[in-house]
């Protein structure tokens, strides 16, 4: 079976259930990210992951290594986050503040520091040695199959094609590599297991390898004490081979290696675990055993086909990845980049279907767009924030942290942890409008033990009602304020802003079972310590106090640097926000007379409003300090626009404009998650000039040797997305921000091409994407006009009144769920049919 050609049947998705009848595209490029040589660096590996495992393939020829990763395996154990010392540090901070003394704020605020995040860890290597080869020249060709989430690798030593295939299976758990070659007997290597944390390999009777191992109980070693050493997670990995019919499996026990000799093919399997039981419960207490779970799990999958695990595989993935596409294309008139990038690179290798003529390594792709400017390359990017959203996030594994789940260091940037001040929940915002909801379950997992740590943080720090979280986490759930430097860390602002994904659930999804269960008591609990936290201001207002603007200073009316006043723009923008969608919920489900929700009916319209400032920017603090930074990185001041809602075109024109002129003073220049943040908000005030130049901004190749942390931004050779260093967030974000491009929503009306750069993607068609009210929004266009626009509504028994508005003219129209809508260009509805006729086509 192994040799055997198979047809995989796929189930319809999203996107293939509507077809426009007037604008026909090119076909689409292969979603491929593809390279001319193995990896130097490891961002020019082959990122593949299943939510909890993944694996980083550096295709390597004489050797391979594949780094793997398992998304528990961290530093620490549960905490205490609270202090009973801080409630008295917070009274001396609000009176310093109260006095206009802020910058003395700002040094006593170290007193309400908590402790510092742990540490996310690697699992180890696989490495494989395949005695010296030395490959063909132009024969070597490695690529990242979106469309299959399948790593491959292909060369030829002394006229034998060497293939490998990689993949990390969901509903099997397990890692998976086939190696082949296309003469008989042609593949011989030796293959064992490797970490650079504290860990033991050995061979069982079975021929599989073992390696056991512990992460550190302290973040850092230096941080161990006598009689205070606690265990921390414990893990194992378990590696299996396949291999054909008369092959020869040989035990090197001294090495603890298994060699395989003269197969024609050869299959690794690797599956791996670790004694994390939840992130209130100590590893020491744990009544998993890693070594025997992953011992099991790999007597249930060893005896399955590789193609029968592939296919598993692709069922499972595609059902996700399959639910959009987008397809891009320029005036002709511009010229074809595709093309001038061939005719700079004569010498073009085949890729895996036999095509000489499409297999372009993407970092040529990179380097070439500030000139061609090729839409396919957008597309592509798309595709991949979609896929390593898939990878990283799925229901039951843990958050995406700031590396999603990839990591090479014994101590990664920033701890790899998740950081919530932007960059988590930037992860998370392709999750609703994009097509790929259940990705989104890790978050909410998450926020309720948030929830728990930071009810006792709360009440014990901060004497409040509710929970609270702060700027950085970790896999115990750590809720309280982080050390450093109180402009990051003294902002209890953190589990507000994650709150917000609950309610927006909601409104993409209609699921009131959600909302009661889930959402409603976590937004009760966040907006009980807002309530709280809030205490009398001046001239009437309620404030927040102490308070910050993440990560950024002031110079205070003294001429001393600060970062402690009160009532920064950010703090009400996110409290305003979780108070409407309280109130809204409240509405939904029949509470609106809850004392909670009448509380803060009270206190809304008493939240310090955003301020215009002397140059015509959006205040970013409660007092129009001097800015000593003025090209910052973080546009919090902003969030009332994007991510937010408080701030629309419609209702707010002259905090819009002001909102225009914040990004200009700010600057195109950051990191690669202020890139696209930036992008999301001139896509939010319907710019499509400057939406575009930051999509354009952030396509630039960075150089992977340059290992410093820096605010540059730009993409690295697979595409993954540099702060520098590497941090997912971008590339999650990515995706959001174009989809804002292209459709903009409310509960009740929808934006057709908002922000298109018209000239830039004169013609295109996007399927498949969701809207707030149960929608998916399918639309085509062409010469930059809207050509069709296919609707439905998925929640069953729904019935919608939504206004389409595209370029002023905004039509009203009733949705019944069930059935396909085509608009027309003068959003005429042209036909409706069944959405079961498509779904489940008659055979």
């Amino acid at each position: 079976m192994e040799s055997g050609e198979w047809v995989f049947v796929t189930r319809p998705t999203d996107k293939d259930l509507w077809n426009p009848t007037s604008t026909e595209l090119e076909d689409s490029r292969p979603l491929k990210v593809t390279f001319s040589g193995p990896a130097k660096y490891w961002t020019d590996g082959i990122p593949i992951g299943n939510g909890r495992l993944g694996a980083m393939v550096w295709g390597g020829v004489s050797s391979e290594l594949i780094q793997l990763n398992e998304d528990t395996l961290w530093t620490g154990t549960p905490t205490d986050f609270t202090d009973p010392a801080i409630p008295q540090a917070l009274s001396e901070v609000r009176n310093l503040v109260d006095s206009g003394k802020f910058s003395e704020a700002t040094k006593a605020a170290a007193r309400m520091f908590g402790k510092y995040t742990n540490v996310y860890k690697l699992l180890g290597d696989i490495k494989l040695e395949f005695n010296g080869s030395t490959y063909a020249e132009g024969t070597y060709y490695r690529e990242l199959d979106l469309d299959t989430a399948t790593g491959r690798v292909k060369y030829t030593v002394d006229d034998v094609e060497f293939t490998r295939e990689h993949f990390v299976s969901n509903p099997d758990q397990v890692i998976v590599t086939k190696i082949s070659g296309s003469k008989a007997q042609s593949v011989s290597f030796a293959v064992s297991l490797d970490s650079i944390l504290e860990h033991q390999c050995y061979l069982t009777d079975e021929n599989q390898l073992v390696m056991e191992g512990i992460c550190p109980g302290k973040r850092m070693t230096t941080e161990v004490k006598a009689n205070d050493d606690p265990k921390g997670m414990k893990f194992t990995a378990v590696l299996d081979l396949q291999i054909s019919n008369g092959a020869r499996l040989v035990r090197l026990l001294d090495d603890n290696k298994l060699k395989v000799v003269g197969a024609d093919w050869a299959v690794l399997l690797l599956v791996a675990s670790s004694s994390f039981e939840g992130p209130f419960v100590d590893p020491s207490d744990s009544k998993k055993n890693p070594t025997s779970d992953s011992l099991q799990a790999m007597n249930s999958i060893k005896k399955l086909s590789y193609s029968q695990l592939y296919s598993r595989h692709l069922d499972d993935f595609q059902n996700l990845f399959h639910r959009v596409s987008l397809q891009l294309e320029k005036n002709s008139a511009i010229g074809d980049g595709v093309s001038e990038i061939r005719n700079l690179m004569p010498s073009v290798i085949e890729d895996f279907k036999g095509n000489k003529d499409v297999v372009i390594p993407t970092v040529e792709r990179i380097k070439s767009f500030e000139s061609d400017e090729d839409p396919s390359l957008v597309e592509l990017l798309f595709q991949f924030g979609r896929y390593l959203l898939i990878s990283c996030s799925r229901p039951g594994t843990q958050v995406a942290n700031l590396q999603g789940i990839w990591n090479k260091d014994l101590y990664p940037a920033w701890d790899s942890a998740p950081t919530l001040n932007i960059n988590l929940e930037m992860n998370y915002w392709p999750s609703l409008p994009c097509n790929l909801r259940e990705c989104q379950e890790p978050l909410f997992d998450f926020i309720k033990s948030l929830s728990i740590s930071g009810s006792k943080v709360a009440q014990v720090n901060y004497i409040t009602s509710g929970w609270v979280a702060h700027h950085r986490s970790d896999i115990w759930a750590k809720a309280s304020a982080d050390m450093g430097n109180p402009k990051w860390a003294i902002w209890p602002m953190a589990g507000a802003w994650v709150c917000t994904h609950l309610w927006d659930h909601y409104t993409y999804t209609l699921d009131k079972d959600f909302l009661i269960n889930t959402a409603y008591p976590l937004l009760e609990g966040c907006a009980s310590f807002l309530v709280d936290w809030l205490i009398e201001g001046n001239d009437g207002y309620l404030e927040t106090n102490p308070s910050t603007s993440p990560e950024h200073m002031f110079i205070a009316p003294d001429g001393n640097s600060a970062s402690v006043s009160y009532s920064s723009t950010m703090d009400m923008a996110i409290i305003n926000e979780v108070f409407s969608a309280i109130v809204s919920a409240s509405e939904v489900l029949g509470r609106s007379e809850d004392a909670l929700v009448q509380k803060v009916l009270k206190a809304q319209p008493r939240l310090y409003p955003p301020k215009i400032a002397p140059d015509g920017s959006i205040m970013e603090w409660a007092l129009n300090f001097k800015d000593p930074e003025v090209k910052h990185r973080h546009i919090s001041h902003l969030f009332g626009l994007f991510p937010g809602h408080s701030i629309t075109l419609k209702k707010n024109p002259e905090l819009c404009k002001a909102a225009e002129n914040t990004l200009y003073k700010r600057g195109e220049d950051g990191p690669g998650w202020s890139t696209v943040w930036k992008t999301a908000v001139w896509a939010r005030l319907q710019n499509s000039e400057h939406a575009y130049t930051m999509v354009k901004h952030l396509i630039r190749l960075v150089d992977p040797a340059d290992q410093k942390i820096g605010f540059e931004g730009g993409l690295y050779s697979n595409l993954f997305a540099a702060h520098p260093p590497f941090q997912i967030d971008a590339n999650l974000g990515f995706p959001a921000a174009v989809s804002e491009m292209l459709v903009q929503s409310t509960m009740t009306d929808l934006y057709l091409l908002p922000a298109l750069p018209r000239d830039k993607w004169a013609k295109g068609c996007v399927k498949g994407l969701q809207a707030r009210g149960g929608n998916t929004v399918n639309i085509c266009w062409d010469k930059g006009d809207l050509q069709e626009v296919g609707l439905w509504l998925k929640k069953d028994g729904s019935c919608s009144l939504q206004r389409l508005h595209y370029r002023g003219t905004t039509v009203t129209t009733s949705l019944s769920s069930g059935i396909i809508y085509t608009f027309n260009s003068q959003l005429q509805c042209t036909k409706s049919f069944s959405l079961s006729e498509v779904a489940f086509p008659r055979v």
